[in-house]
């Protein structure tokens, strides 16, 4: 368990993560996952600190409007998404790719879990993964 720190492209939004690397990250087929390239790593809602910013997020939520995509309203950066699952409860779904601090070589040692949301199968890998 590390505690890496994170924001948006123009620094509005920054934030700190508890977020153990080893225990996985996971990209997703989806139509929102594939479209943002999302890379992330799911951590309780508890191991998550906004520390600037709340006024400048924006909130997307699609199709079952279940999980909340949170974005930069000046820069467009989505940092961070929201939701609940059996496993987690209520987690963050931190983007790799917005940690500031995370050294490259952590994040190719990092396992990746591929998700099958495009049909709403999460716990089977899609088919072809090569484009995640």
């Amino acid at each position: 368990m590390k505690t890496y720190h994170g924001s948006c492209h123009c620094g509005s939004v920054r934030f700190e993560a508890d977020i153990d690397l080893g225990a996985g990250t996971s990209k997703c087929n989806c139509t929102i996952c594939s479209k943002m390239r999302f890379w992330a790593a799911q951590v309780p809602s508890s191991a998550f600190r906004l520390l600037a910013g709340s006024d400048t997020l924006r909130e997307y939520r699609y199709h079952t409007r279940r999980d909340a995509h949170y974005f930069c309203r000046h820069c467009g950066i989505n940092t961070f998404s929201t939701g609940d699952s059996p496993a987690l409860g209520a987690f963050h779904a931190v983007v790799l790719a917005s940690l500031d601090d995370l050294p490259v070589e952590e994040l190719l040692a990092a396992p990746v879990r591929y998700l099958d949301g495009r049909n709403d199968n999460w716990v089977a890998p899609p088919a072809d993964t090569r484009h995640l």
